[in-house]
C-alpha cells in the first residue's frame, strides 16, 4: 500500500486538534518555564510581605543581571557544542586588571575599555587553544580557569583594590533614571537578550550554530566555517565576561581575588535550565531568559527568608540535575507510548 494513502495515514476528528495545538503548547519547555516562573513568584510572595515590593524586585535584579548576560553567550557556545568555564575566573582577570588602573588614576571610559579588552584577550586564548590545536573546550576552559584565577589570587594575595572613581561604581549601582528605578545592568541584560534572540533566531548565523551543535561535520561540508565560528563565539563569551566584570566591579565597588567565584555553574544552570542541550543543536534565547528570571527571583526570595547560602547552592545544583536529566525521561516516556 502506498504511504500516500488515505488508509494509511493517522485521522484525527476535527474536535481533536484544538486539543493537541494546545498540548503542544504547555508541553513546550518555554511554557513549563513560564509555569515554573509563576510558582516561584506565587510561593516567594506567600512566605515574605517584602517580595513584591517593586523597589526590591528592581534591586533584585542586581544580582543576577551579570549572570544573565554571561548565560546568553554561554547559550551560543553550548548550542555548537562547546562551553567555557574559565568565565568566573576571566572576570577575576579583567577586575584585576581595571583596578590597577584605577589604583594608577585611569579615568572610567579607559577603565570600561581595560575591563572589556581584557576580558576579549582571555576569550580569544581559549578560543584560540581550541580552533588551532582541536583541543576539548572543557579541558582547555578548566586550564585557563585556574591559569587566571591564580594570576588574580598571586597579585592580589589577601588585600583588595578599592579606588575606583564614583562614575564607575555608578554604571554598575545606578539606575536609569530617578524616577525609574531600574538598574542600568538589568537593562543591559534585556536589550542584549533582544540581540542575541534576533541573532540566533532569525539570521543566517544563528541557522549555523544549529549547524554546527547537530553535525559540525555535516556543517563543514556545507560551506560553514566552523572553526572560526567557535573562536569567535570564545571571543564573544570574553567580552560578556568583560563586561560582566565592569558591572560586578563598579556594584561592589572593588576587586578581590575570589570575585565571582562559582559564576560559572549559575551560568551553565541557567542556560541547561533554559533548555539549551548539553550536547548542543537545541535551545532557544527566550528559555534561557525565563531561567535567568526564575533563578534569580528564586534566589531572592529565599534569601529575604534568611535562607542559608548553601541551601540555595544545594538547590541550583538539584535544578541543574534535573534540568539535564528531564528531557531524557521524557523522551524514554514518549518512545513507550509509541
Amino acid at each position: 500500500m502506498s504511504l500516500s494513502s488515505p488508509a494509511s495515514a493517522p485521522r484525527y476528528e476535527v474536535a481533536d486538534r484544538p486539543t493537541l495545538r494546545l498540548a503542544d503548547i504547555l508541553l513546550r519547555w518555554e511554557s513549563i518555564l513560564v509555569l515554573l516562573l509563576i510558582a516561584v513568584v506565587v510561593f516567594n510572595a506567600s512566605i515574605s510581605p517584602y517580595f513584591l515590593d517593586f523597589y526590591n524586585l528592581a534591586d533584585a535584579t542586581f544580582n543576577f543581571s551579570e549572570k544573565g548576560i554571561l548565560a546568553l553567550a554561554m547559550a551560543f557556545l553550548i548550542i555548537i557544542g562547546e562551553i567555557d568555564l574559565s568565565i568566573a575566573a576571566i572576570i577575576a582577570v579583567a577586575s584585576l586588571a581595571m583596578g590597577l588602573a584605577a589604583q594608577a588614576g585611569a579615568p572610567t571610559p579607559a577603565l570600561i575599555v581595560i575591563g572589556l579588552g581584557v576580558g576579549t584577550l582571555c576569550g580569544a586564548f581559549n578560543g584560540a587553544l581550541v580552533t588551532a590545536f582541536s583541543l576539548p573546550s572543557i579541558v582547555v576552559t578548566i586550564g585557563t580557569m585556574s591559569l587566571f584565577r591564580g594570576i588574580a589570587q598571586v597579585v592580589l594575595g589577601d588585600q583588595a583594590l578599592t579606588k575606583y572613581p564614583a562614575s564607575f561604581q555608578a554604571i554598575g549601582q545606578g539606575y536609569i533614571s530617578t524616577r525609574l528605578p531600574i538598574p542600568i545592568s538589568f537593562v543591559l541584560f534585556l536589550i542584549l537578550a533582544a540581540l542575541f534572540g534576533v541573532v540566533l533566531h532569525r539570521t543566517t548565523i544563528g541557522r549555523r550554530l544549529y549547524a554546527i551543535g547537530c553535525n559540525p561535520t555535516a556543517a563543514l561540508f556545507s560551506g560553514v566555517p566552523v572553526k572560526r565560528i567557535r573562536f569567535w563565539l570564545f571571543v564573544l563569551m570574553g567580552l560578556m565576561a568583560g563586561l560582566a566584570a565592569v558591572l560586578l566591579t563598579g556594584r561592589i565597588g572593588s576587586t578581590r581575588p575570589n570575585i565571582a567565584l562559582g559564576f560559572e555553574l549559575e551560568v551553565i544552570t541557567m542556560v541547561v535550565l533554559g533548555g539549551v542541550a548539553i550536547t548542543g543543536g537545541i535551545g532557544g534565547i527566550f528559555g534561557v531568559t525565563l531561567a535567568v528570571f526564575v533563578l534569580g527571583l528564586t534566589t531572592f526570595g529565599l534569601s529575604l527568608v534568611n535562607t542559608p547560602g548553601i541551601v540555595i547552592s544545594i538547590l541550583n545544583g538539584a535544578l541543574l540535575i534535573v534540568s539535564i536529566a528531564a528531557p531524557n525521561l521524557v523522551a524514554r516516556v514518549l518512545r513507550r507510548k509509541t
